[in-house]
């Protein structure tokens, strides 16, 4: 069926994002059309609002609207524990479990060369900045267990090792070739408990 270009346009838009495919997205538009004026404002703005406040933390690299972001100011966090994670929506998901009480590293990505991306592509230097003096005691790498994931960890691990710092990874409750955002409260729980050195 060929729809008018602005319907159209708001399709292929919704389209555009991750796991949206083209019958979703028509579902999306055209719930989007049936609402109010007001809720379509609304969430046009809230997408404009968290685009134009939302940047990175100068020292963990997770998502905030403040800089640092809450959990590295926060007094009731662990300093001496870095969670090495992939993307800011790992953190989302690790904190969730409520668990984990220590402080978080943002990569943005993980080491891929048939991808093109490098350790320089990733945020490894700013983490290796963060334990020049003697206050981290633990880094926990949590990438993600696939191919990628696995090659940062060691990767990291080997950097970090001069350091005299103790180097753990998440256990693999988490299925192979799965991301972290998608693993539910237990598994993430269970994972952090085994953690273990490498």
């Amino acid at each position: 069926m060929d729809f008018s270009s602005p319907i159209e346009n708001l399709i292929e838009e919704f389209e555009r994002l991750p796991g949206i495919g083209r019958k979703t997205a028509q579902r999306l538009a055209f719930h989007v059309l049936d609402l109010p004026t007001q809720k379509v404002d609304k969430f046009a703005d809230a997408l404009k609002e968290a685009k134009a406040k939302i940047k990175n933390c100068t020292t963990c690299y997770n998502l905030t609207s403040e800089d640092p972001c809450k959990i590295c100011r926060s007094a009731k966090r662990d300093p001496s524990i870095i969670m090495v994670v992939q993307s800011p929506r790992d953190v989302f998901a690790l904190e969730r479990i409520k668990e984990y009480r220590g402080l978080y590293h943002v990569l943005h990505g993980a080491i891929s060369p048939i991808n093109g991306i490098g350790p320089e592509e990733i945020k490894i230097k700013e983490l290796l900045s963060r334990l020049k003096d003697d206050t981290v005691k633990e880094i926990i790498l949590a990438t993600n267990p696939n191919i990628e994931g696995e090659a940062t960890a060691m990767y990291i691990a080997r950097l970090v090792s001069p350091f005299g710092i103790l180097v753990t990874r998440i256990a693999h409750g988490i299925p192979i070739g799965s991301d972290l955002e998608y693993a539910d409260e237990i598994t993430l729980a269970r994972s952090l408990e085994g953690r273990r050195p490498i």
